[in-house]
């Protein structure tokens, strides 16, 4: 099953660097109000665990980098990754074991920005557990935010799955981003 959730996160790897590369070609003005479409932010993230990870941790936390390319003034392609570590309860842990539950998110995604600042996402990719014996999981993460020229805050909800296991967060998004 690692396998197949290893060859899937390829997959769409894959396709989203063949579909950014079509669409840029297509969308993309001939005179762009910005010169350049390059973006680096990065974020802190906190959130309340759901699923299988809901009776045993209390909260997650986090932090991530995301890379953004601006296809056109209000459609962007999104490159995030980071560092996400669910909090598990005393009763819950195992001994020998991490403490914690500690997943390496890598993911690509799309932002939609329907009115200016507002915007929905989302973003698919491959989460590698830290713990012994760690799994991949599938991610899958929809989002609403705002942002700025500098700030984006959005509410999202992550989703890790696989390996007979699934479990996730409903969480919050607070980043400083600037341009290349």
């Amino acid at each position: 099953m690692k396998k197949v959730t290893n060859l899937l996160a390829a997959a769409i790897v894959v396709a989203a660097i063949f579909f950014g590369s079509s669409a840029k070609a297509q969308t993309t003005p001939a005179t762009s109000p910005n010169p350049n479409p390059w973006r680096l932010g990065f974020g802190i993230e906190g959130g309340i665990p759901t699923g299988d990870a809901h009776p045993s941790s209390g909260f997650e936390l986090g932090g991530s980098a995301r890379l953004q390319y601006d296809l056109t003034s209000s459609v962007s392609l999104m490159l995030t990754s980071g560092y996400t570590n669910f909090f598990i309860k005393d009763q819950y842990r195992v001994p020998g074991e991490s403490k914690n539950l500690g997943i390496v998110p890598a993911k690509l995604g799309v932002k939609w920005f329907f009115v200016p600042g507002l915007y929905v996402a989302g973003e698919a990719g491959a989460g590698f557990e830290t713990v012994t014996d760690g799994n991949t999981k599938l991610i899958l993460s929809p989002a609403l935010g705002w942002a700025n020229r500098h700030w984006d805050v959005g509410v999202n909800y992550t989703n890790y799955s696989g390996q007979s296991d699934n479990y996730g967060s409903v969480g919050l998004r607070l980043a400083y981003g600037f341009g290349l």
